[in-house]
């Protein structure tokens, strides 16, 4: 009984302490279920950060993404084609674990275009192409593969080892 008043009177005045802020402001307080307010509001150009980039290799470049995201480009001879549109509802269904492995989704469905996507990774009909920071090509699949397939065989790429401090561990 007298180490549990003992916690309370020391608990309760940096309970209290904590609340505070620095600037003098009292501390929001939060109701269980209840959402709090956004501090400030986006700016208007920014994407939200659920949101995962499927672009058109019309529209993307493959040197836009050196180092900054890891594309992962999906073929296809037609927009029609079962698998294609399969593997982009995957992708589509699913965004989170993407976005947190800097995804972005390029997607290629015209031939005739001999978009610089085309020019590099040379596809035939479907093809699933999986690429690092680094620009180089990890892996390659002629069917569609799910996000957790996806995400899985992206964890175990040299650089995303290194992202998540597992780098010195073997795969």
């Amino acid at each position: 009984m007298k180490l549990k008043r003992l916690i309370f009177l020391i608990a309760v005045p940096l309970v209290a302490a904590m609340g505070d802020k620095p600037d003098g402001e009292a501390g929001q307080r939060y109701v269980r279920g209840e959402v709090p307010a956004a501090r400030s509001e986006a700016p208007a150009n920014e994407r939200p950060a659920s949101e995962l980039r499927v672009l058109p290799a019309s529209e993307a470049d493959p040197a836009e993404f050196m180092w900054q995201a890891r594309p992962v480009v999906i073929f296809a001879d037609t927009a029609a084609d079962p698998a294609f549109t399969e593997q982009l509802a995957a992708v589509r269904r699913d965004p989170m674990p993407l976005l947190l492995r800097d995804v972005v989704v390029i997607t290629d469905t015209d031939p005739a275009a001999n978009s610089p996507w085309r020019r590099q990774l040379r596809p035939e009909g479907f093809s699933l192409v999986l690429m690092d920071k680094d620009g180089q090509v990890k892996q390659r699949k002629p069917v569609p593969w799910s996000v957790r397939e996806i995400t899985r065989a992206i964890d175990k790429f040299p650089l995303r080892r290194q992202e998540i401090g597992r780098g010195d561990l073997a795969p």
